[in-house]
C-alpha cells in the first residue's frame, strides 16, 4: 500500500474532525477564562482583610520578572531584527516599557508604608503601557516587513527608552500629587490596561487571526485583563492583589513561551502553522515525495537498463550478459537441464561499412538483433548480448546442443534471407555461428563461452555462412 492511500484511510469523519476543533477552541476559551474563576472565588468567599506582607518575596518577585523582561525583550528584538515583522517591533517595546517602569515598582517596595503612591502607581502604569503597545502591534499584525535599517536604527531604541523613562518621572510626580490617593487615577490606569486589553482580544476574534502564536498571545493579553480586574479588586498585600500577580505572571510566561517559539523556528511571529496547517502541508509533501520517490524508481530503473544494454542495437552488454551467463551456471550446478551458448559474427563486416558506408553497417547491427530474437522464439528467454563490433552471444536455458542447433540454422537461415538498402543498391548478409554446451564443454561461463568462440572461428575458416556445434 502506498503512502497516499495510507493517509486516505487514517483520515478520520469529518464530524469527528469538526468536534475536537470544537472540543480544542473550548480548551483554550476554558484556559484563558480560568483566572476569572480564582478571582470570582476570593472576591466572593475570602476574607478581603487577610494579608500577606513580604516585601523580600516582593522585591524577589519583581526582581525576577525584570530579569525575564530583559532576557524575553531581547529575544524578541532579535527575532524583529531577523524577519522584520512590526507585530515583533511592538512586543519588543512592550515588553521593555513594562520592565523600565515596572523595575520600580519592585525597587519602591520598602516605601510601601511611607509612600504607597510611590509604590503603587508603577505597577498600573506598567502594565497600562505594555497594553497599549501590545495593541499597537496587533494592529500592525500581517503588515509588510521593516526595512532591515530600520530594525537596527539606534536612534529608534533609544527615542523609546527616553520615553519611557520619560514615563517613570510622570509616574512620581503623579505619585506625589494631590490626586494621587484619587481613585479615579488608579482606575484609569489599571481600567485601562484593562480595557485596551479586551479591546485587543475582540480585535483579534474580528479579524480572525488563528495562527497557533497568536492564539498564545489572545490567551495571555486575556490573563492581563483579568490580572487588572484582580488588581482593582484587590487591595495591597491582601490575596487578590497576589493573585493578579501571579495572573499576569502566567501571562507573561505564556507569551514569552511563544516568542521563545519563535526564535528557536522560524524567528517571525506569523509563519509558525496551526495543527491543521501543519498536517495538510505534511499531505502535501508525502504526496510529492512519494511522486519523487516513484520519479526516482522510474529514473533507477532507466538507468539500469541504459548500463545494461547496447545503445546501438538495444542488446544486452557482455557485463551483462556474463552475469546472467553465470546465474545460468548456478542453476545448472543445483541440478537443473543444461544450457547452450552460442557465438555468433556478421561475415565480411567490414567490408559492408566501407562499400555501404557506417549507416548501413548499423541498420545491419539493429536487423541482425531483431532477426536473431524473432528466430529463435520462445526460447528467447535469455536474449541476445553485443560482446564486440560485429560479434554476439545468444544464451539459451535450458537448451540442449541439439536444439541449440536448429535455433542457430534458423537465426542463419533468417538473416541470410534479410535484405538491407545501401544508397541505391540492395544486398545482403551472412553470418557465422559456434555453438557450446554446459557441461559437455566446460562447466565455467569462461569454458563454455571459449568453446563457443573456437567453434564460431572454425565456422569462418569453413568459409562462413554455417553453424558447428562441436
Amino acid at each position: 500500500m502506498n503512502v497516499t492511500n495510507m493517509t486516505e484511510l487514517a483520515e478520520p469523519p469529518s464530524i469527528v474532525r469538526r468536534v475536537t476543533g470544537w472540543y480544542a477552541n473550548l480548551l483554550l476559551v476554558a484556559f484563558a477564562l480560568l483566572p476569572a474563576g480564582l478571582i470570582a472565588y476570593l472576591y466572593f468567599l475570602q476574607d478581603p482583610h487577610l494579608l500577606y506582607e513580604s516585601h523580600a518575596f516582593h522585591e524577589i518577585a519583581i526582581a525576577s520578572a525584570t530579569l525575564e523582561g530583559l532576557f524575553v525583550s531581547y529575544v524578541t528584538w532579535q527575532c524583529y531584527r531577523l524577519s522584520g515583522e512590526p507585530i515583533l517591533r511592538w512586543l519588543t517595546l512592550g515588553f521593555t516599557g513594562f520592565v523600565v517602569i515596572y523595575a520600580l515598582h519592585g525597587a519602591f517596595t520598602p516605601l510601601a508604608h511611607h509612600h504607597m503612591w510611590l509604590f503603587l502607581l508603577y505597577g498600573p502604569a506598567s502594565r497600562f503601557v505594555m497594553s497599549i503597545l501590545l495593541f499597537v502591534g496587533l494592529l500592525s499584525y500581517g503588515a509588510p516587513s521593516d526595512l532591515p535599517a530600520r530594525r537596527v536604527d539606534p536612534f529608534f531604541w533609544i527615542m523609546w527608552l527616553v520615553a519611557f523613562a520619560v514615563i517613570d518621572m510622570l509616574v512620581a510626580v503623579l505619585a506625589n500629587s494631590p490626586f494621587a490617593g484619587a481613585l479615579f487615577v488608579r482606575l484609569t490606569l489599571e481600567g485601562g490596561a484593562m480595557l485596551i486589553s479586551l479591546v485587543n482580544v475582540a480585535c483579534m476574534l474580528a479579524r480572525r487571526i488563528r495562527s497557533p502564536l497568536m492564539q498564545i498571545f489572545g490567551i495571555s493579553v486575556t490573563a492581563f485583563a483579568l490580572s487588572s480586574l484582580a488588581f482593582i479588586f484587590g487591595k495591597p498585600w491582601n490575596h487578590m492583589w497576589w493573585l493578579a500577580h501571579a495572573i499576569f505572571a502566567g501571562g507573561f510566561f505564556l507569551l514569552s513561551y511563544g516568542i521563545v517559539q519563535a526564535f528557536r523556528t522560524t524567528r517571525s511571529f506569523s509563519t509558525i502553522y496551526s495543527q491543521e496547517e501543519l498536517m495538510a502541508r505534511l499531505r502535501e509533501e508525502m504526496a510529492r515525495t512519494e511522486s519523487a520517490l516513484l520519479e526516482l524508481q522510474r529514473s533507477n530503473q532507466k538507468l539500469e537498463h541504459m548500463a545494461s544494454i547496447d545503445p546501438m542495437t538495444g542488446a544486452m552488454n557482455r557485463r551483462t550478459f556474463m552475469d546472467r551467463v553465470e546465474v545460468e551456471v548456478g542453476r545448472a550446478k543445483r541440478g537443473g537441464a543444461p544450457f547452450s551458448l552460442l557465438a555468433l559474427d556478421i561475415d565480411n563486416f567490414k567490408r559492408i561499412n566501407e562499400r555501404f558506408g557506417h549507416q548501413a553497417g548499423d541498420r545491419v547491427l539493429k536487423g541482425i538483433v531483431e532477426t536473431s530474437l524473432e528466430a529463435i522464439r520462445p526460447h528467447d528467454g535469455m536474449g541476445i548480448a553485443r560482446v564486440g563490433g560485429e560479434e554476439f552471444a545468444l544464451l539459451l536455458p535450458q537448451s540442449a546442443l541439439d536444439v541449440a542447433l536448429m535455433n542457430g540454422e534458423r537465426i542463419r537461415t533468417a538473416i541470410q534471407a534479410m535484405r538491407f538498402e545501401g544508397g541505391a543498391d540492395r544486398f545482403s548478409v551472412t553470418v557465422s555461428i559456434g555453438i557450446a554446451q554446459y557441461g559437455q564443454d566446460g562447466t565455467t561461463s569462461d569454458a563454455i563461452l571459449r568453446a563457443a568462440d573456437e567453434r564460431l572461428f572454425r565456422a569462418k575458416s569453413h568459409g562462413r555462412n554455417c553453424v558447428i556445434a562441436v
